[in-house]
């Protein structure tokens, strides 16, 4: 067996152990379009197999990645949400159903995935315009390797490429038969998870093909059935930091009847509905001006508050059908075809409590529910006086549980072909490769919502009833009554059939990519041979988000959107050159130099330039340095640019909230300027923010500096307990420019409250209740990040011996420092991000990754473990919890921050090959999460009170799998 064909969680070749063996064919690998030794790792690279994949259970090539050290936080299976949290700003949509991958926490949308080193189509889910490629749809089946660059490459590949690049490199073997099937579920009985797949592949003279399925089913896991998501904040009493929204309905608003404290001013009045009392239009709810406590109804206290956790999903439910060819025909002797061809089908589902119905003047609910008007003598209205949006109804808020939670369920279509014609040529006794390559992607997507309420009609039937009546189909609607003396609800199917409607939404995103390359040697030099690639890429990209035509209309009373169409245009050409200078000479062993430039020219932003340079210096057999610089650009989306407004729900903690009790006397006093209200207590954690595109936008630019080195000790090799030991040790330090984002909605407000200044108080409404009913701003180049940390990876394996042989991998990333820099009161203001849980987005930064994995071979088997090390985190502790005084919740009260404890979590496989069909049988069980570590609370977070894009979803997942191959 290879030293290099390790089961281990990544693999890193040793070069020493290579070189001793045949000297392999020189490859294009990742992070270069000239031919090389794959010895010589010139830039960071890892490499996962086929095989490490089937070794993690995981069935989706995002979920096996996000494990990887260097990976930050993206959407996946169990962070992926619709109709909680709204719209992200950049205009890219809720992902739902989709996995996607960070690297060095930069974002996915600052990924360039390829496949076969070509551009896969970016991801639709029906609710925006993605910046980023949703992994689910590269087949899984089809997978040999997937090589991943942790350095920047935009000189070689062109935008997007600033974070890293993830090249996954399709199978090409020819010849066999491969049937495989992976089941798994949770210890729990929930999740259950199932794989199959089938790959073939046949050869002739001058033609081979090979092809691959597989089908991939995914059941759900709901938040209520883990103690750590049930509640709405983990380790808070029932009600903290829940809706307003509730079954019996909040009623904020102004009696003109009543003057309970004596100010000879109308009582602003804060009720909810007894439970238990009718309201069915004929008996009423007792309600009295001069004791709106009394009667049916109480004073809204947190407890009433709705807890809409259990409605969640912890695992977004999918179904995935995936089919994927390859086809080679000769030409001629030195010329090739190639064609590859992939289809994706998606169902997924994702689901959010019932939808909250706010109403009134400070609702920031849109034009008919803000400005609503409920008479006096509707029928089902127990107060006696008319409610007005403009005038006396503050806020009304039901969650009617009548209608069933939102349920969203999206279809995705994907499609994806590429032909190239490659040969090569002798020119002057030297070779020179060429080819030429059009590819074409699509993804269509369609996603129906249903439960959703329709904002205008419930208008209507809340409305003065004869003007209900006279429209067909209109029911005079019960927001009212609350869920009745049974607990079933007041309001009824007919109700609901005028109400509300099916939203249905479609997107799209298409890639056409025309790429030309040749590559050779130019002439000798001393040390080897002068190598450049040089070619031209034309690209351009289409996409749009169609809202339902209810939802464009601004008539559904659930979150809002507009719809999104747009195209970028860009041509390209690239030189990159190689030059070996030194070689064979005392501590020089190799010196070779590097450079790449490329040329951009779009349709909308002009012409960039971006150049790499980079050395390579093998000291001698055992120790290779290397070093690089990159600059890099990453061109705004369709996204970014054509977003004619998406609104995102985020938890934001509002200075003004109880601004007499718990602010400063400057607060106190700003709160008292913008017209809010002493007592005004923030109704709902999560504040609508509003962005839009912004047509104007430029590049963002990065400075990549990578500095490293590979030691592969000659000593260890005299060992006689040693087959390979080698280090591989990278630094990195990124600097970008002008990045794309939107103020902090948090550091906009606080900015706001603290300085009053139009610059960041610009776009911020209250309403007469003093809550937030407009938010908006917009996507500029105001954004700054630098970051830095380390990489390291240690391989060391044995030789065969009579109890057999062990494999052991180290792999870490250390996030030396994160820092944002957003614009404050006196310019930009830096935030240190290392180490920190953001929660909302939910998003954190680890300073420390680690995963050790270890392999035993003993005869037909192979015993693995794996331990995954995320170091601590920390967290501000929330609005809510600060409000009723519950801070202590929190690890440190005194500072308003709380600690999310570092976790170790352990993965255990065991295999079997056996000695029957040939050794061509694989089975394998294992339990990923064996001692059943629970992430840690997050008490921030947007979902599920957990970081999903870090942690796995608690309990155990036990895994089996089957392979056989002819």
């Amino acid at each position: 067996m290879s030293a290099c064909v390790v089961q281990a969680t990544l693999m890193v070749c040793s070069s020493s152990v290579i070189a001793a063996q045949e000297q392999p064919e020189e490859v294009v690998v990742t992070g270069s379009r000239i031919r090389q030794n794959p010895v010589d790792r010139f830039a960071p690279l890892q490499t996962a197999t086929a095989a490490d994949i089937d070794r993690s259970g995981e069935i989706s090539v995002a979920d096996y990645l996000q494990r990887l050290p260097i990976s930050g936080s993206a959407i996946n299976r169990s962070n992926n949400s619709s109709g909680n949290l709204g719209f992200p700003p950049d205009g890219g949509g809720i992902g739902a159903g989709a996995s996607e991958i960070d690297l060095r926490y930069l974002g996915s949308k600052r990924v360039l995935v390829l496949v076969d080193g070509k551009r896969w189509v970016r991801g639709s889910s029906a609710s925006g315009v993605s910046g980023a490629v949703d992994l689910n749809t590269v087949p899984t089946a089809a997978i040999d390797r997937i090589e991943v660059l942790q350095d920047g490459a935009s000189p070689i590949y062109g935008s997007d490429a600033i974070g890293g690049v993830v090249n996954i490199i399709t199978r090409s073997d020819y010849t066999g038969f491969d049937l495989e099937t992976n089941q798994a579920a949770f210890d729990e009985g929930d999740g259950y998870t199932q794989d199959y797949s089938l790959a073939f592949g046949a050869g002739a003279e001058r033609s081979r093909a090979f092809f691959a399925a597989s089908y991939s089913r995914q059941d759900a896991v709901y938040s209520k059935d883990r103690d750590l998501s049930r509640e709405v904040i983990y380790g808070a009493p029932p009600g903290i930091g829940g809706s307003s929204g509730t079954p019996q309905g909040r009623f904020i608003f102004l009696d003109p009847r009543g003057d309970v404290n004596g100010d000879g001013n109308p009582d602003v009045i804060s009720i909810t509905l007894d439970n238990g009392v009718l309201n069915d239009g004929t008996t009423l709810p007792i309600y009295d001006p001069n004791n709106p406590t009394g009667g049916d109804f109480h004073a809204f206290a947190t407890a009433d508050r709705f807890n809409f956790r259990p409605f969640n999903y912890l695992v977004t439910p999918s179904r995935r059908v995936n089919l994927f060819g390859k086809a080679e025909y000769d030409v001629s002797d030195d010329v090739v075809f190639r064609f590859t061809a992939a289809y994706t089908n998606r169902k997924s589902s994702n689901q959010a409590a019932p939808n909250p119905l706010f109403l009134g003047s400070d609702a920031g609910a849109g034009f008919y529910l803000d400005n609503i008007f409920i008479p006096a003598n509707q029928r089902y209205n127990p107060f006696g006086i008319d409610l007005d949006g403009r005038s006396n109804l503050i806020t009304l808020g039901r969650r009617p549980l009548e209608a069933g939670p939102r349920i969203f369920d999206q279809t995705v279509d994907t499609w994806m072909m590429s032909g190239t014609l490659s040969g090569e040529l002798q020119l002057a006794d030297r070779p020179m490769f060429w080819d030429v390559s059009v590819n074409w992607g699509r993804n269509n997507a369609s996603q129906q919502g249903r439960n959703i309420f329709n904002a205008r009609k419930l208008a209507l039937a809340l409305g003065p009833e004869a003007n209900c009546l006279a429209v067909p189909g209109c029911v005079p609607f019960n927001i009212f009554g609350g869920q009745g003396p049974n607990g079933t609800g007041s309001i009824t199917q007919d109700m609901l059939d005028w109400a509300t409607f099916i939203q249905n939404d479609q997107s799209e995103q298409e890639l056409n990519d025309i790429i030309a390359n040749i590559s050779g040697d130019l002439f000798k030099l001393p040390a080897g041979s002068f190598a450049y690639a040089l070619g031209l890429e034309y690209r351009k990209e289409t996409g749009s988000f169609t809202p339902d035509a209810t939802v464009q209309a601004g008539e559904t009373a659930d979150v809002p959107a507009a719809p999104t169409a747009g195209s970028t245009r860009v041509r390209e050409a690239y030189l990159e050159l190689r030059a070996p200078v030194l070689a064979d000479l005392p501590a020089v062993k190799r010196l070779e130099l590097s450079a790449a430039v490329r040329s951009s020219d779009y349709d909308r932003i002009g012409r960039d330039e971006v150049f790499k340079g980079g050395v390579y210096w093998r000291v001698v057999d055992d120790l290779a340095l290397r070093a690089s610089y990159a600059e890099g650009f990453r061109a705004p989306n369709i996204g970014e640019l054509f977003n004619s407004g998406s609104r995102f729900d985020s938890n934001i903690n509002d200075p003004c909230s109880n601004f007499t009790g718990n602010a400063s006397a400057t607060i106190r006093a700003n709160c008292a300027s913008l017209g809010v209200p002493t007592s005004f207590v923030q109704i709902n954690q999560q504040i609508s923010v509003q962005t839009g595109g912004n047509e104007a936008l430029q590049p963002e630019t990065s400075e990549t500096l990578n500095v490293g080195f590979a030691y592969n000790p000659s000593w260890a090799e005299a060992a006689s307990w040693i087959e390979q030991l080698t280090f591989d040790v990278n630094y990195y330090d990124i600097k970008l420019e002008n990045a794309i984002q939107a103020l902090s909605a948090q550091i906009q407000l606080t900015n706001c409250v603290n300085t009053l200044s139009p610059l960041f108080c610009s776009g911020i409404v209250r309403g007469p209740g003093g809550s937030i009913t407009a938010f908006a701003n917009q996507l500029t180049n105001i954004g700054r990040i630098e970051t830095d940390g380390f990489d390291w990876t240690v391989l060391l394996a044995t030789p065969e011996a009579s109890w057999g042989s062990l494999r052991f991998q180290w792999s870490n990333t250390y996030l030396a420092g994160y820092k944002e820099f957003t614009l404050g009161a006196s310019g930009l203001v830096a935030t240190e991000r290392a180490g920190i849980e953001v929660g909302s987005p939910t998003r954190g930064f680890v300073r420390f990754k680690s995963t050790l994995a270890a392999d035993w071979l003993f005869h037909d088997f192979v015993t693995s473990i794996t331990l995954r090390y995320f170091s601590k985190l920390t967290e501000i502790c929330p609005g809510a919890l600060v409000d009723n005084g519950l801070q202590s919740i929190c690890s440190d009260p005194v500072r308003l921050r709380n600690q999310l404890d570092s976790k170790v979590y352990t993965d255990l496989q065991l295999s079997w090959t056996p000695p029957i069909f040939d050794q061509q049988l694989q089975l394998a069980v294992g339990v990923n999460n064996a001692l059943d570590e629970d992430p840690p609370p997050c008490l921030s977070c947007d979902l599920n009170n957990y970081d999903g894009t870090l942690y796995p979803v608690p309990g155990r997942f036990f895994h089996a799998r089957a392979a056989l191959k002819f």
